[in-house]
């Protein structure tokens, strides 16, 4: 993957990650890609899936996500801290929306609109009826 198409999955992934900590989605929620192409769905029970309704994985209501076969690729603290499986701090989100990465640089932001912008405030994703929470684990760890 390439460094600036990695930069702009991890901001949008960041963004929604933490607020995935504070509520489960009450129905199947649909997240966008920058072209508003369906890319994939995040169903009630935490099931995510991509845009043919395979499983990708799971988010669960303590942060932790797992993949299909059960096995975790990261979580998010209270604080907004995002972890990796080996417990390396990825990145943060703030609580205005800011997505910072392990070196506290500022790589996005989630307007409350539900757009998603990189740090050149470019539109890299979009979520409708989403958490932004859930939208940034989607893209953090599926996308």
């Amino acid at each position: 993957m390439k460094t600036k198409t990695l930069k702009s999955s991890l901001a949008f992934a960041i963004i929604a990650f933490v607020t995935m900590v504070l509520a489960m989605p009450m129905a199947a929620q649909t997240l966008r890609n920058s072209n508003n192409s369906t890319v994939g769905y995040i169903n009630s029970d935490g099931t995510v899936r991509d845009d043919m309704n395979r499983t990708l994985g799971y988010i669960k209501s303590d942060g932790t996500v797992r993949d299909s076969m059960n096995r975790t690729l990261g979580s998010i603290n209270s604080d907004g801290t995002v972890r990796d499986d080996m417990n390396r701090t990825l990145g943060y989100i703030k609580s205005d929306g800011t997505v910072r990465d392990s070196m506290n640089r500022t790589i996005g932001h989630v307007n409350s609109d539900g757009t998603v912008r990189d740090d050149m405030n470019r539109t890299i994703g979009h979520f409708s009826g989403v958490k932004p929470k859930y939208a940034a684990l989607f893209f953090f760890f599926f996308f």
